[in-house]
């Protein structure tokens, strides 16, 4: 069924961003066989940082706030797949596994619970298909201050 993410997109109110450019010395995403490997992204609009996203969850900004982050890192990463897909991201099979990085105090326990924002986001796009492998890691410092960083790879049919 052609074009069946993009219709899940509109019905789920999402606009992906453009894809942002690699800031350093880096490829944005890269297909190695069936895989696409999606490299760190953080919460952007138009390809910005948003400065209220910045900080360390836990003590700068709220689990909620954190979640948010999450949840707009994560559609800069299906941005970034879309990229890789030629724009078809029906082409995608499923998710594979989220890296997931937070901002954080030494002590803070919760990274799982704010990356549910980014995951969460995955799985309401690509339903079962959107399930995956992830990991929650804090972080004392992420680049720009970010709050929330990902990476993902997704397979591809």
């Amino acid at each position: 069924m052609p074009d069946r993410i993009d219709r899940r997109l509109r019905e789920l109110g999402i606009v992906l961003p453009a894809p942002a450019p690699a800031f350093a010395s880096y490829l944005p995403w890269r297909i190695s066989g069936n895989a696409v490997y999606i490299s760190g992204q953080g919460p952007l609009v138009d390809g910005r940082i948003e400065e209220k996203f910045c900080g360390r969850v836990g003590r700068d900004l709220s689990i909620e706030d954190g979640q948010a982050a999450a949840r707009l890192t994560a559609l800069n990463v299906l941005a970034q797949l879309k990229d890789a897909c030629g724009g078809d991201l029906d082409r995608v099979a499923g998710c594979i596994q989220l890296m997931g990085f937070v901002n954080c105090d030494p002590g803070f326990t919760q990274t799982p619970t704010v990356i549910n924002g980014g995951s969460d986001a995955i799985v309401e796009v690509f339903g079962d298909a959107g399930r995956h492998a992830r990991y929650a890691i804090g972080s004392h410092a992420l680049p720009a201050n970010i709050a929330v960083e990902i990476a993902a790879i997704f397979e591809l049919d």
